[in-house]
Order: C-alpha cells, then structure tokens, then sequence
C-alpha cells in the first residue's frame, strides 16, 4: 500500500466496504489480506508493525 499510516489506510478500506482477514501474526507485526466486498478476492496485502495499526485490529482475525 505504501501507505505511511497503515491504521489510516485499513480504515479506509472499511469505510469504502472492503473486507480485511489477517494472513500472518508475529510478535509486532500483522501481515493482513485486503479483500473485495463483493466475494472477498484478495486485492493486496498490508505488512506493518505500526502500533496504531495493531491496536486497531487488536486480537480479531478479520473485519467487516
């Protein structure tokens, strides 16, 4: 995404109706599946450590 405010961007993509599932976790960082709103194909991947960013997805494994 390139985004320099990962939280920002994921954000964004709810707000637009897109669907987020995290693909990957480690130890302060999330690696997170972007997908469509209508059948959930993946568009692109978000790969970020941010602090702000975690604290949003906190301990769920995908959005709306």
């Amino acid at each position: 995404m390139g985004d320099t405010d990962p939280a920002g961007a994921l954000r964004r993509w709810e707000d637009h109706g897109g669907t987020w599932r995290v693909v990957g976790r480690s130890e302060g960082q999330v690696t997170v599946s972007l997908r469509r709103c209508d059948g959930g194909e993946e568009v692109e991947r978000l790969v970020s450590g941010d602090a702000a960013l975690l604290d949003h997805i906190g301990t769920r494994t995908e959005g709306p």
